[in-house]
């Protein structure tokens, strides 16, 4: 009985911490011609605060490398597709190391932008 109680209790803390992505403020940015992405693995995404999240999941700057590593495991080369998704009012320094870490996890970075509409 102790047995189900604790593993109930894990199962409730763990839930607890699970994040709700819905308050991601993101907007991204526009180009003329847009081509798909197509799938990936993992994806990075900047909101409007300067904060980082792999596949939903906040995470500080230093740990994106490791973050995405653990994603992509072993993958072969062309299925390490890294989906990098940044506000359109983010500055340079906050997604400049987000790019190197994409790079030194061995990411295959992939820009996301929404196509201009007529003006």
């Amino acid at each position: 009985m102790g047995d189900i109680a604790f593993n109930l209790l894990i199962f409730f803390v763990i839930l607890a911490r699970a994040q709700d992505d819905s308050h991601l403020q993101w907007e991204p940015a526009k180009a003329a011609e847009v081509q798909s992405a197509g799938v990936a693995k993992v994806s990075v995404l900047i909101d409007r605060d300067n904060r980082y999240y792999v596949n939903g999941q906040n995470v500080g700057q230093v740990q994106l490398v490791a973050a995405i590593e653990g994603i992509l495991g072993t993958a072969p080369p062309g299925d390490r597709r890294v989906l990098l998704k940044v506000h359109n009012e983010a500055q340079a320094m906050y997604f400049e190391p987000a790019i190197e870490a994409i790079s030194e996890a061995g990411g295959d970075l992939v820009h996301i932008l929404e196509e201009e509409g007529p003006r």
